[in-house]
């Protein structure tokens, strides 16, 4: 990296940094001066040296095209001695043609010797490649013999089907016919290098890293007959002349270029891309199994870099080779897996493989650009997102199918309600949601990422409330077919609300317990979105459960409404609530089937439901005959008392019917005890003027001016004292009081 330069000012600056250095100037020009000096002298040397230099070069380059000129001249001479030698020698052209006479004679018989010989090399020639064929991963001591005389024959052939060229076609047919056996023999040797060099690794492995250099030394010879042929081929091509007839060398081109080179590291990759296949193969339907054990492929790079690479020489770049083909089939692979449409696991399972395989070809040493394409090309950060838009459409599908059959049975109750190990109403459906849930969870807790868990998890809850909202309509639209037309509904639509109210229950326990696994899992910047989602699942699941209690009670009210209608009626003196009871008690008859925290909350519901249910009746009632009326008031409590009694202790039920002992108290209390009365109640429940002036109004003891005069002072004391509502509201909150024209309208 160049240094950065400085500027004269900034030079000067470092030397005067204070006044006091002003003194120095004198001394520092002289220190400048001789620094300059010196430098003048050495770039005066460098000049000199360099123009010596470079005229002495171009004193060579004279003298070399000098040279070179008279080399072309006595070239010239040459060849028009050698062009027209009858100038020279007058008995040429006869020394020409006895010369001509004699080489023939020389190569026939050459020839006939070698086709006498070559059947006789060919069967010791084949006995030994049948031999090393049998044992691909072996010493191969005979591979180079093989090769040499091989190539001898080869060549022997090329030559004499170049020869015959002008021979009969009768006679090139024989002389192919006699050289089929040896070409049988070249293709069988080329299939046994190739297999070599499919084994190269093994080869190592097992020993034998001379048989790869003896391979390498083979494609190295091979490759250099090739270039002589092309070279041969290009200069009869481009010759003016027949300068090839005057070369023996030149005539023996009819040599089939073998390359050898190219076909040993196709022979390599292919070794590779086998491998890769046979993996791929063995785990074809469990992509999580072949990526767990593709750590060979590490364990070969390394054995390829230490062992395999110094049996070739450097030109072949084996190393990089190696990494580069490895890399290709390994993305051609991992782009098969996609292409199958995986699991979401296994997109995680890829995800955190390649995560790995970047860092341990990292630690490899591997260079970057060796790495080309990126796998999946550069894009498996979309794997993340392949895999969330995959749990969506799984976890979609699985709902949807799963809510189709579990609306359909909700609707239909064809069969009564399954019960649990635990005894309780329940269905299915819960069971399969959570195995649905834990297995995507599970998938991308394993993953590592709290990235990945936090957005699985959001998907879940989405999941969860699109069904609580489906549970919540399907229950308001079975309700109002049971209200509206009771006649043309199918029965046990309580029994299956209950059972939905236990499923919601569950879910929110499994919700719960899903959430205390998963926040020591990831840190905190994850667990609170994690915590809010299933917090909100939970508090859905506790909301459709809330729902189908009040569907229950509902049902059961409905149930009630005739006798309910009776209340404070006429026909109420003669008693009705034994009926009300009665009808309860069927309902709640199946308790036992009811989760039991669920169970306290119904009763409570119902309990709530019945005071303001009762309450409201007797706020809206005509006239009270008094005392008859409180009496009955108090053998109506006492009969629900009773019945509630059974699934609540007494002492918890009393606070409930208080606010029935203080409006008793004020039916009862004379015009001038009806104030102590009516405080004792406003001091609990508020001062509640519009239903107090309406209990008052029917108490048939009462005249209109005693009423006006009760709360006249009723209403004094309100103000006086300012009293308001509690801070939390009471039951007196839900109870409605219609007006004297609604009252009238209605009797």
């Amino acid at each position: 990296m160049a240094a950065p330069q400085v500027s004269a000012a900034q030079a000067i600056g470092e030397y005067l940094q204070s006044p006091d250095d002003l003194l120095k100037i004198s001394a520092f020009r002289k220190k400048l001066e001789k620094e300059k000096a010196s430098i003048d002298a050495r770039l005066k040397s460098g000049v000199k040296e360099q123009l010596d230099a470079t005229r002495e070069g171009l004193t060579k380059l004279l003298g070399t095209r000098n040279n070179v000129q008279v080399i072309k001249e006595e070239m010239q001479i040459v060849d028009r001695m050698c062009s027209d030698p009858q100038n020279v020698v007058s008995t040429f052209d006869q020394i020409s043609r006895v010369s001509m006479v004699h080489r023939n004679f020389e190569q026939t018989e050459e020839m006939v010797n070698n086709l006498l010989e070559m059947n006789s090399k060919l069967d010791v020639l084949e006995e030994l490649l049948e031999v090393e064929s049998r044992t691909i991963i072996g010493p191969a001591p005979n591979l180079l013999p093989i090769h040499f005389h091989i190539n001898r024959l080869e060549a022997f052939r090329n030559q004499t089907m170049h020869q015959a060229k002008k021979a009969s076609a009768n006679s090139r047919q024989k002389l192919a016919r006699m050289f089929e056996r040896l070409n049988k023999l070249i293709e069988n040797f080329e299939t046994y290098i190739m297999e070599l060099a499919c084994n190269v690794l093994p080869l190592v492995r097992a020993g034998y890293p001379q048989v790869v250099v003896k391979l390498i030394k083979i494609a190295e010879l091979e490759a250099r007959e090739d270039e002589k042929a092309i070279a041969i081929r290009l200069v009869k091509k481009a010759a003016k002349m027949d300068a090839a007839s005057k070369f023996k060398s030149m005539q023996a081109n009819a040599r089939i270029i073998k390359h050898y080179r190219s076909k040993v590291t196709k022979a390599i990759s292919d070794s590779i891309k086998a491998n890769f296949e046979d993996a791929y193969t063995r785990h074809q339907h469990d992509p999580g199994a072949f990526l767990g054990g593709l750590s060979w492929i590490y364990q070969d790079l390394i054995r390829i870099e230490s062992d395999v690479v110094p049996c070739f020489p450097p030109n072949y770049e084996m190393h990089a080779f190696y990494i580069k083909e490895y890399h290709r089939t390994l993305n051609s692979t991992l782009q098969r897996i996609m292409e199958s449409e995986p699991d979401a696991s296994i997109m995680l399972d890829l995800h955190a493989w390649i995560k790995e395989y970047k860092k341990s070809m990292t630690e490899l040493n591997v260079a970057p650009e060796l790495l080309d394409p990126p796998l999946l090309g550069g894009e498996e950060q979309n794997l993340i997102e392949d895999y969330l838009k995959l749990i969506v459409k799984k976890l979609d599908e699985w709902s949807t199918n799963l809510m189709k059959t579990e609306i359909q049975e909700f609707i239909t109750r064809s069969d009564p309600p399954e019960v649990d190990s635990d005894g309780l109403y329940g269905t299915q459906g819960a069971v399969i949601l959570f195995q649905m849930v834990n297995q995507q969870i599970d998938a991308a807790t394993e993953s590592g990422q709290g990235a990945i868990l936090a957005r699985v998890v959001g998907e879940v809850n989405r999941v969860m409330r699109n069904i609580q909202d489906q549970w919540t309509k399907v229950v308001e639209a079975e309700l109002k077919k049971q209200t509206e037309k009771p006649e043309e509904v199918v029965g046990g639509l309580a029994e299956y609300c209950i059972a939905l109210a236990n499923d919601q229950i569950k879910s929110a326990d499994n919700t719960e317990a899903l959430l205390g696994r998963l926040e020591p899992l990831v840190s905190e910047k994850y667990r609170t979105p994690i915590s809010e989602k299933l917090n909100d699942a939970i508090d859905g699941n506790l909301d459709v459960a809330k729902k189908c209690i009040q569907t229950f009670i509902d049902i059961i009210l409905n149930d009630l409404k005739p006798a309910t209608k009776q209340l404070f009626q006429p026909t109420w003196y003669d008693g009705i609530m034994e009926q009300i009871v009665l009808t309860m008690r069927d309902y709640m008859a199946d308790h036992s089937y009811i989760n039991p925290s669920l169970l306290e909350l119904l009763v409570e519901y119902l309990l709530d439901a019945f005071l303001v249910t009762y309450l409201t009746a007797l706020a809206n009632c005509p006239k009270l005959r008094i005392p008859a009326a409180t009496e009955r008031i108090k053998e109506d409590i006492s009969t629900v008392f009773s019945f509630f009694s059974g699934f609540k202790p007494s002492k918890e039920l009393e606070p409930y019917f208080e606010v029935v002992d203080l409006i008793l108290a004020m039916l009862e209390a004379s015009k001038s005890m009806a104030f102590l009365s009516f405080w004792a109640f406003a001091k609990v429940h508020g001062p509640c003027i519009p239903f107090v002036e309406g209990l008052m109004k029917v108490r048939g003891d009462l005249d209109r001016s005693a009423v006006s005069e009760v709360m006249d002072s009723i209403k004094r004391k309100v103000k006086d004292e300012g009293l308001t509502d509690p801070p939390e509201p009471t039951i007196m909150k839900k109870i409605t009081v219609q007006s004297t024209l609604s009252r009238f309208l209605r009797t």
